[in-house]
């Protein structure tokens, strides 16, 4: 059942999926009815199931998801990884690829490959204060407290 995301729990888990790219704008209302579609009917057979959807900055799909019991089963991460899949295959961009790095410079969100994140740090495009997003966190409350931080105060900061 689609909840909404500030009434999920602290301890909801979070799954983020940053794209390699932003959204076009005529892409973001498509696949927010896909999220919103498959959202409403993961485990719908479950009525102590709630789960909630956000996209933020055209670029970051996060699903939360929580049950009195927490369980998330891996049949039901198989079809979450199912419907991202086919979302990287229909709008051509990668969700998946955890060794991609998301930071802001300025307003914009920037998405860069490890080594050539790494580059950026040695040559101080960016620094210690530039705003990372850790997207391997996985509860809604290091999501609200954690997500959006400086590099020195997240694991990016062995690069520096």
């Amino acid at each position: 059942m689609i909840t909404d995301f500030t009434l999920l729990s602290e301890e909801a888990k979070i799954w983020i999926y940053p794209s390699s790219r932003k959204f076009y704008t005529n892409e973001l209302e498509e696949i927010e009815l896909k999220v919103k579609n498959f959202v409403s009917s993961w485990k719908e057979e479950d009525a102590n199931f709630k789960c909630s959807y956000q996209f933020l900055y055209n670029r970051f799909i996060i699903i939360a998801a929580e049950n009195e019991d927490f369980s998330v089963k891996n049949s039901d991460m198989d079809l979450l990884v199912g419907f991202i899949i086919a979302l990287q295959n229909t709008y051509e961009v990668t969700l998946l690829d955890r060794m991609n790095v998301c930071f802001k410079q300025g307003e914009y969100v920037q998405y860069k490959e490890l080594k050539d994140f790494k580059k950026l740090v040695k040559n101080k495009a960016v620094t210690a204060k530039t705003i990372i997003f850790d997207n391997l966190i996985t509860s809604k409350h290091d999501f609200e407290n954690y997500w959006e931080i400086p590099i020195e105060d997240s694991w990016y900061n062995r690069y520096l």
